[in-house]
């Protein structure tokens, strides 16, 4: 069957789904569904990877927005950014049952939530209260609140689990808070985190990612045309911190220019580089994260507002917003490979757990482009699906079922 023809029978199958053409068998048991978060109409989209189908709408609190999967339970978390008089919520949905489970309540206007990599604690940027909230994902309830500088948009905890980097973006700042080490929590933790720095000097601070090996951070500046590079301090009794005593104390790097309003930044799987999306000037910009400097600004689409590498590191795409389409990079050769057209307004992107598909949320026409990221043909549409008004996050969660 030929591509072209397998997406007419695809979304003509919507309703029923259809297996995936030509793709590797799936062990029996198997499940894998994408979580869509539905910003206008209070709903989660439930996706069915596997047959490529809705399966159900989930009804959660008002103004959905950041998700997160837990790596070691099988939840996942939506942040409910509610309005502007009322507190925000987390709702957890068992991903086995995909069901709402539990709603936690946090303070006003949450915005994005960060799982360590242990899937015990939860960390929520709250806008409107300028506040980050540690939740206990056992217990299910917020055990602790700190001060951040005004309207944090994003919260999120380093994989060694002692720094937790704040965007904070009516300020222009970043805040860094040291926290519990994940290996250390139990009974007598403790769990408020405490200031270690604040860094000035970035107007829109908003997307953020920390390298792999908890060394740095590097935060989009997207009223500007800056990226701030920041060294997290190091664990003292390690050998590194031994060796150069400057690396146990959080200090600024760079400014790294890049194009105007960054507003996204896509790190390798091994941490090497980072892709900058540049909204304001349709480019994305390479920043080397060992030497702080920024490599090559290339031209990419109208208006680019997320990036997503492949695990391989070989690969970038690019949403791009103003022009219905996804762009792919190659990082090997340094130039644009394709364009594929997509729903209108396309946005966050996810890869499915094989990385054979490529999700987009198409902002303005409420639906999930799907695209096939390997074939003869090069990579294409292959179907699109039904999600709700002004989709913004997407997670994907695969599991086995139990015996």
């Amino acid at each position: 069957m030929k591509p072209a023809a397998f997406l007419v029978l695809c979304v003509a199958a919507t309703a029923i789904g259809c297996h995936r053409y030509d793709f590797p068998e799936t062990p029996t048991g198997y499940h894998e569904f994408a979580y869509v978060s539905n910003g206008k109409a209070n709903t989660v989209s439930v996706l069915d990877l596997v047959y490529l189908r809705p399966d159900r709408t989930l009804q959660v609190g008002p103004g959905p927005s950041g998700m997160a999967v837990n790596p070691v339970r099988d939840e996942v978390y939506v942040v409910n950014t509610g309005d502007s008089s009322g507190s925000g919520s987390v709702t957890v949905i068992d991903t086995r049952k995909n069901t709402v489970a539990f709603t936690i309540g946090v303070h006003r206007q949450p915005y994005s939530i960060s799982v360590d990599r242990l899937g015990r604690r939860a960390y929520v940027a709250n806008s409107g209260s300028n506040t980050v909230s540690v939740i206990d994902l056992e217990r299910r309830r917020e055990i602790a609140v700190a001060a951040t500088g005004e309207a944090p948009g994003m919260a999120l905890i380093a994989p060694d689990m002692r720094s937790l980097v704040v965007t904070n973006r009516a300020s222009g700042s970043v805040s860094v808070f040291g926290v519990e080490a994940g290996d250390a929590i139990g009974p007598d933790a403790k769990v408020q985190p405490h200031l270690r720095a604040t860094f000035p000097g970035c107007p829109g601070a908003t997307d953020a990612v920390i390298l792999p090996d908890s060394s740095k951070a590097f935060v989009a500046c997207s009223s500007g045309h800056q990226v701030m590079a920041i060294n997290l301090a190091a664990d003292p009794d390690t050998w590194a911190a031994r060796q150069n005593p400057s690396l146990i104390n959080d200090h600024l790097l760079a400014l790294l220019d890049v194009g105007e309003s960054p507003v996204h930044l896509a790190m390798k799987p091994d941490g090497g580089e980072l892709f900058v999306s540049n909204f304001g000037s349709d480019s994305i910009s390479e920043i080397s994260t060992y030497t702080n400097e920024v490599g090559t600004t290339y031209p990419i689409g109208n208006k680019p507002v997320h990036g997503i590498v492949s695990g391989d590191n070989s690969a970038l795409w690019v949403s791009n917003f103003g022009a219905d389409s996804l762009s792919l990079y190659s990082i090997d050769d340094g130039k644009l490979v394709s364009s594929l057209r997509t729903g209108s307004s396309p946005d966050v992107l996810a890869f499915s757990a094989d990385e054979r598909l490529l999700l987009a949320a198409d902002a303005r026409s409420g639906d999930v482009s799907v695209i096939r990221t390997q074939g003869k043909l090069g990579p294409s549409l292959l179907t699109i699906l039904p999600a709700g008004a002004s989709p913004n996050a997407i997670v994907i969660k695969a599991l086995t079922a139990k015996n």
